[in-house]
Parts: C-alpha cells; sequence; structure tokens
C-alpha cells in the first residue's frame, strides 16, 4: 500500500506555533463513571491482521495484550456536554486562543478563510473556526448538541477529562473497545464494510474531496448516537469522528510494547489518534479500520477531531 501522511486525516499545527497558550485552573472532579460501559479486559491481538495499513502508521506486528478492567464512554463527547464544561470553568480551548482552526473546502465560511492548512489542500485554515463555530463565521452546533465535539486539541480533551473525574483512554484499551469482542477483524461488526448495502459508520461517499453522494446522509458530523453499537454497546467507534488517545506516537512502539496494559512511549511529538472520521475514503485513507492510526500534535484541531473518555474501575 502506498504512503499516506497523517495529516490527510487532521489538519496540523507545529508544535509552539507561536503562542503562549494561557494556562488553566481544571479542578479534579470526583471520579464519575456516567455514561461509561465497563470492559472486563482481557488478552486480545492488537493490530492490523490483513497487511492493509500504511507501513509509517506501525500497524504492526501483531501482538498479544492483556488488558486489566475498564471503562470508556459509550458515545464521544458531545457538544452540549463540552458546553457544560466551558459554562462551569470558563475554559477557552486552543483553537479559539490561536483564533484560528482547520476546517474542511466544502463547509468553511469563506469569508473567514485565511489559507490552506497544513497537510492537504482540502483543509483550510478558517478564522474564528472553533467548537462554538465548526465552520467559522455565523456557524453554531445549535441544532449540533447531539453531534460529537470538534476542533478539540489533545490538551482540551485532556482538559475535559480532568474536570470530568474521568481519563483519555490508552491506545490499546482503544482499540479492544472498537473490535467489540471480534478477533482480527476489520470493522466492530466484521470485515465487510456496508453489511447487507448499509453503511455502518459515517465516512465519505463518492469522489474524495470534490463531491460527497451524502450516502449514509451527512457530509461532516453524525449524531453520536448513528448507526448501531457494537457489542460492547459503544457507538461510532469508526468514522464520525478522530478520537484523541491519551498515548505519545510512535510508529515503532508495536515491536516494543509491553503485554500487560501498555501505556505507549515514554516521549513524543505527536499524539495518538483513532479511528477515522467523516472524511475517511478508501481512495486515498482507510484509518477507518478498528487497527488504524495516526497521530497529531497535541495543540492542533480540527473540524473532524473529538475525544471520548475512559476511567479505571474501583
Amino acid at each position: 500500500m502506498t504512503q499516506a501522511p497523517a495529516a490527510c486525516c487532521a489538519a496540523s499545527r507545529p508544535p509552539s506555533a507561536g503562542l503562549a497558550v494561557r494556562p488553566h485552573r481544571t479542578d479534579t472532579r470526583p471520579r464519575s463513571t456516567r455514561g461509561q460501559v465497563r470492559l472486563d479486559g482481557d488478552e486480545f491481538a492488537m493490530g492490523d491482521s490483513f497487511g492493509e495499513g500504511y507501513p509509517a502508521d506501525g500497524e504492526r506486528p501483531v501482538h498479544l495484550v492483556r488488558l486489566s478492567p475498564y471503562l470508556i464512554d459509550a458515545t464521544a463527547v458531545t457538544n452540549a456536554a463540552f458546553a457544560t464544561f466551558v459554562k462551569a470553568t470558563g475554559y477557552v480551548t486552543d483553537a479559539e486562543q490561536f483564533g484560528t482552526s482547520a476546517v474542511f473546502h466544502l463547509v468553511a465560511s469563506r469569508a473567514d478563510v485565511i489559507g490552506e492548512a497544513a497537510g492537504a489542500p482540502w483543509w483550510l485554515t478558517v478564522r474564528g473556526a472553533s467548537w462554538r463555530c465548526p465552520e467559522g463565521g455565523d456557524s453554531t452546533i445549535g441544532d449540533r448538541q447531539n453531534h460529537p465535539v470538534v476542533h478539540v486539541s489533545w490538551r482540551d480533551a485532556s482538559a475535559y477529562c480532568t474536570w470530568a473525574g474521568k481519563r483519555l483512554a490508552t491506545e490499546a484499551e482503544w482499540e479492544y473497545a472498537a473490535r467489540g469482542g471480534l478477533t482480527g477483524r476489520r470493522f466492530s461488526w466484521g470485515d465487510e464494510l456496508t453489511p447487507g448495502g448499509r453503511w455502518a459508520c459515517n465516512i465519505w461517499q463518492g469522489d474524495f474531496p470534490h463531491r460527497n453522494t451524502l450516502d449514509d446522509g451527512y457530509l461532516t458530523t453524525a449524531p453520536v448516537k448513528s448507526y448501531r453499537p457494537n457489542a460492547h454497546g459503544l457507538w461510532n467507534m469508526s468514522g464520525n469522528t478522530w478520537e484523541w488517545c491519551a498515548d505519545w506516537f510512535s510508529p515503532a512502539y508495536y515491536a516494543q510494547s509491553t503485554a500487560n496494559d501498555p501505556p505507549g512511549p515514554d516521549i513524543g511529538t505527536t499524539r495518538v489518534m483513532r479511528g477515522g472520521s467523516y472524511l475517511c475514503h478508501d481512495s486515498y485513507c482507510n484509518r477507518y479500520r478498528v487497527a488504524a492510526r495516526s497521530s497529531n500534535t497535541p495543540e492542533s484541531s480540527s473540524g473532524n477531531l473529538g475525544f471520548r473518555c475512559a476511567n479505571d474501575t474501583l
């Protein structure tokens, strides 16, 4: 398979991109398991069993991982939930502090476009784009309260988790959860992308990046409980939005990973993203598979990048 750059999936903001981001005081609330599903943990084969991944993503070797029991949100964090966090804390996201974020070219507020974002020509840097204004300009989330929040950086996601009494999932926890108890399959539901001729996730249909046929009804995000949950009761583990994980990213990590509850590399420059998004299409990027990996800098944000939370068991 030919190499595809990580930035095609979600536009990247360079580390320390010329802004001294203001620190936030985000008090840790009591541990909360609201909206979470308990997974008992188990041994599973982590990685790409089909050899379909991009070599630089490091989806191989397939290796056995043993996880302790943990909890994970049934859905990605919604706009409504993130708004509650912001109202309670006064939190200002990285995108709001930088004053720009990356928006897909077909939905960007053209009056606010500054230029192309780093990574691919379909990403535009848009003034004022943020979780509140996903396309920039006068766009709102008024009718998208139950959609996943987007334009959140890894740092924003971590701050929310701290406030909510939760944490981000490790990459191994995320993949185990996404697999839904299936061994060595491409997707949470099996190996076929459209079982019975039906779309099972929110990805691109048509000619990317210029024409989306909207076969599944969505040009951008779908509500967090769209399609069907996997066998663990988790929604949209493929497509819709990329989801931040706790780990630093390294393409060599699988060859060095510990077997028990791997925490990811000790250091790095980018953080792991998982799951793919509404922009994934097999003509250029098949990272909507459960084994697929990508990464981005911790301060990066875009219109297809969100998160869900995890937690330890008592």
